[in-house]
């Protein structure tokens, strides 16, 4: 959503699970397979690989262990594209190139959900705003999943309002309002790819 409110015609998105909510054009098909048979056919790649293996909100389960590195072959794969790239992360996660962290209150946002971007170009981050007297549950200030303060907002859902964790606040706190609390839990807002979207797309336009 975000690429498409900076103003990109085509979104196309791939998974290899069903998306029945997802509002662009979908195909279900293997990521990486997709990338390498049809990556040069589109002027930018988006690429989130499944973050559980470095997020700081599975540091403290069992069998994090099971979570399988695909940001490491993501990233040879998208080094691999003449077309130019953008991959997502968690904050601790090997990018391994160039990247800048984005945060929620940079957008004016109710959620802080940092995110690494990493990207073929040089790309720029937005001034971030201090966190003091940005409390969870307080002004609207939500939890998503447990991804809430600095790094991590593990061990605090507990003590956020209930009308701060129900999928109603996660969707305002993110922006999007077409998910289920599931996929909120897993999504980034679209202010963040809008603001991406609109440097790269100066740089394809020129």
């Amino acid at each position: 959503m975000g690429y498409h409110r900076a103003g990109f015609a085509r979104i196309l998105g791939v998974d290899h699970k069903p998306q029945p909510r997802y509002p662009f054009e979908f195909v279900q098909a293997d990521a990486l397979e997709f990338l390498e048979k049809h990556g040069s056919e589109f002027d930018l790649i988006h690429a989130s690989p499944p973050c559980q293996l470095f997020s700081t909100a599975s540091f403290c389960r069992p069998r994090r262990e099971r979570h399988h590195d695909l940001l490491t072959p993501t990233l040879a794969s998208l080094k691999g594209q003449t077309t130019q790239w953008v991959v997502e992360n968690v904050p601790r996660s090997p990018m391994r190139c160039f990247w800048i962290e984005l945060c929620g209150l940079m957008f004016g946002l109710k959620v802080f959900r940092h995110r690494l971007f990493g990207s073929s170009q040089l790309i720029f981050s937005p001034s971030h705003s201090t966190h003091r007297g940005k409390m969870l549950g307080v002004g609207g200030m939500v939890c998503v999943a447990g991804h809430g303060g600095q790094s991590s907002g593990f061990g605090n859902s507990r003590r956020i309002p209930a009308d701060h964790r129900t999928k109603a606040a996660w969707s305002r706190g993110i922006g999007i309002d077409w998910m289920t609390r599931d996929e909120l839990s897993q999504a980034i807002p679209p202010a963040y790819t809008e603001y991406l979207g609109r440097q790269l797309l100066q740089r394809i336009a020129s």
